[in-house]
């Protein structure tokens, strides 16, 4: 028999039970219900037979709380309740409402779902298109001929010749001077210039010319920049005349048999450090940097040995124009901008672009201009952005950079450990260079000089042996490890009691003994197939079943609930796919709604949260995710960190903005919590977490003794 504990913990009293107004509906009959989902034709799984079913009272807590609240009667039941069941190709949403016409059955398209790549999700796996651009070039496909000669904004005339290549939402062709212009040079007076188009219908140009005309307007001149000469609308584009430029980085790796020297890839680090320390000067973030956008200058013409960065059309603000100030933190997991072999693994994440995406962008370009290859190339189909996220993740600076030299193993270590909102040391992270690029700028490929003297102005500096093993401590590409994660609020003295390792068997003994001592279920978690179980005294509920199945989730099952007023308060997944449900009565909800899915659902929350749902549980079952929804949560805003390693750095700036962790879930790959602002300021905001390889019982009693009391429990991927 598996090993069975338990922990129990007195206190003096339970906090009040506070009342709620409840919206009130008489609820459709349940064979009324269940008419309306067969009318539907919905796909649902067989009804399953619960394998433990109780229904609990809370003794006196029940009739205090009845006193408190004022139940409705019979007659004024269950308010609007809703359940949301995942098809194969759309969701249904079906509503539970007092209706003469029946059921509302709603039909729609599925949302895209966090990690499945779309057209819009994924680059070419060449690193030839990047993310969110797809949609702006088909728009541009053949909606309008380009035009055969080109004169904007009091520009020469330009005949248009061949075209040069697709990139942000445009394209780019060779223009060249009906009369005058001076061959191989640069500027304005140049015979030969590039012109790119963007089609006015492109989503660059939402509200008229381009987005990118701004950024090159604020970056005009910076060092590694092209020069726009001119601009302007001529038919249905939008057209920019600039610097003719050489090959791309990617062209020349391929020239160089797909592996370049290190002098040659030191010099390429050395000198794009220092065109991202001047688009970074200007408050701007690239957002997309790879081989395709590092251009050489013109062959045989002194800008031929110089680099140049290009297409700016994802370029972001990471200061705040109006306030000078760092823009704000925050992740939207459904949002992606870059291209995915060479994003940031915040991007991958939704996380707002700083400065030091741009550094981990080009980590992973010089890494792979000199071997020739990433470990996470090679990724197909739907989910592959998930999986080289995954893999970013998992691959450690050791393996990554094995057989490169060390400074590339430093830079990597130093720019994926930079905070959000940290300056990078731009002059120390040019000095690991220093011995590979050598004393003679006349022999190097790449013309370093600029760089070589903002670095020497400013003092480089090198890495010690002790920044070095701090960087150690640091490493975010750690050891992935599968961990306990527990969650403690401070609470007024109360009773709480845990109970973890629990077979199926043994559940329902647990749970009665815990309602014959006045407490209920708060939280539930699973662990290789075994329970862990939090109940205590302060919940607030009144009444409480809940269902031990092999389903995750049995819809019939929390549909039956729902009709006799209890809404789903804690939910549990195991590996083998069997679930825990717990349902109360006394909760302030007035309408909840679930999804299971095989990804993580943001959309569908982002989706829900405009309809003024909140997160109020989560669970995982395998991979497979549960999201439990309701309005009247109590919350006046929310929101996500989700990551494949453990959120820790978007915790604590969440934390510092007043919001507090009210949920969690963890599969073996991701780990989601959910945190919120409260509508009722909270009397002592105190919030703590931690990570244990074991359950946190060695951990518990210290936490009641400083009246910190479990408030939320998982196990799943952390970092060790």
């Amino acid at each position: 028999m598996p090993e069975l504990r338990s922990g129990l913990r007195r206190g003096n009293c339970s906090p009040p039970i506070l009342p709620v107004d409840r919206e009130v509906k008489r609820p459709r009959t349940r064979a009324a219900a269940r008419q309306a989902l067969a009318s539907a034709e919905l796909k649902v799984l067989p009804p399953a037979s619960p394998v433990f079913a109780r229904r609990a009272s809370a003794g006196k807590a029940k009739t205090a709380a009845n006193r408190s609240r004022g139940r409705p009667s019979k007659k004024a039941a269950a308010a609007a309740r809703l359940l949301v069941i995942e098809g194969e190709k759309e969701e249904v949403v079906f509503t539970k409402e007092e209706n003469r016409e029946g059921a509302i059955v709603e039909n729609c398209r599925s949302p895209a779902l966090v990690n499945r790549g779309t057209g819009k999700m994924m680059g070419d796996d060449s690193g030839g298109l990047s993310a969110n651009k797809a949609a702006g070039q088909e728009e541009e496909g053949s909606t309008a001929p380009f035009p055969e000669k080109v004169q904007v904004g009091g520009s020469p005339v330009y005949k248009i010749e061949r075209r040069l290549g697709k990139g942000g939402f445009g394209q780019v062709f060779l223009g060249r001077r009906v009369s005058g212009g001076t061959e191989r040079s640069t500027g304005p007076g140049a015979l030969e210039v590039a012109l790119k188009f963007e089609h006015r219908n492109s989503k660059g140009c939402t509200y008229g010319p381009p987005y990118e005309w701004q950024v090159y307007s604020a970056l005009g001149g910076s060092h590694g920049v092209p020069r726009v000469h001119y601009k302007g609308r001529q038919g249905d584009y939008y057209v920019m005349v600039m610097d003719m430029l050489g090959p791309s980085l990617w062209d020349a790796w391929n020239s160089a048999g797909q592996a370049m020297s290190s002098i040659m890839v030191a010099c390429i680090a050395v000198e794009s450090i220092s065109i991202l320390e001047k688009v970074h000067s200007k408050g701007y973030v690239h957002g997309d940097v790879k081989p395709e956008n590092f251009l050489l200058g013109q062959p045989s013409t002194p800008q031929e040995k110089r680099l140049f960065l290009v297409d700016l059309g994802l370029a972001t603000k990471w200061k705040d124009s109006a306030t000078g100030q760092h823009v704000e933190y925050d992740q939207r997991p459904d949002v992606f901008r870059g291209t995915v072999r060479y994003a940031s693994v915040h991007a991958h994440l939704g996380k707002t672009a700083s400065r030091r995406d741009d550094l981990e962008s080009l980590a992973y370009t010089l890494i792979f201009l000199h071997r020739g290859r990433l470990p996470w190339q090679g990724y197909q189909g739907e989910n592959k952005s998930f999986l080289v996220c995954k893999k970013k993740m998992a691959t450690s600076p050791e393996l990554l950079c094995g057989f490169c030299p060390p400074a590339f193993k430093q830079f990597l270590e130093t720019v994926v450990n930079l905070k959000f909102d940290e300056e990078p040391n731009y002059s120390k992270l040019i000095s690991l260079f220093d011995d590979l690029i050598g004393s003679n700028p006349a022999i190097r490929p790449i013309n370093t000089d600029s760089a070589l003297k903002v670095g020497q102005k400013r003092g480089r500096l090198t890495i010690d042996e002790e920044d070095d093993a701090h960087l150690r401590k640091k490493i975010r590409l750690g050891v992935p490890a599968t961990q306990w994660i527990s969650v403690y609020n401070a609470r007024q003295p109360m009773k709480q009691r845990y109970h973890y390792n629990v077979a199926d068997s043994r559940l329902a003994q647990h749970v009665e003994r815990g309602n014959l001592d006045g407490l209920l279920i708060s939280c539930v978690a699973s662990c290789t197939n075994l329970w862990a179980l939090i109940m205590d005294a302060g919940t607030g509920f009144t009444s409480q079943v809940y269902e031990l199945s092999p389903y995750f989730l049995h819809k019939e099952w929390i549909m039956e609930q729902w009709e006799r007023n209890y809404y789903i308060s804690s939910v549990a997944g195991a590996n083998n796919g069997s679930s825990i449900v717990v349902m109360s009565k006394g909760t302030q909800y007035t309408q909840q709604s679930y999804k299971v899915s095989d990804f993580f659902p943001f959309k569908w929350i982002s989706k829900k949260w405009k309809e003024g749902f909140h997160v109020t549980s989560m669970a995982t079952a395998g991979t497979r995710w549960g999201v439990v929804m309701s309005r009247n949560a109590g919350f006046s805003d929310q929101v996500v960190e989700l990551d494949f390693l453990y959120p820790s750095e978007g915790i604590h700036r969440r934390w510092d903005n007043g919001y507090r962790i009210t949920s969690m879930a963890a599969t073996p790959d991701q780990a989601a919590l959910i945190l919120s602002v409260p509508k009722r300021k909270l009397g002592d905001e105190t919030q703590e977490t931690l990570r244990t390889s074991a359950f946190p019982s060695a951990h518990v009693k210290d936490k009641w003794a400083k009246n910190l009391y479990l408030a939320s429990v998982c196990y799943g991927r952390t970092v060790s």
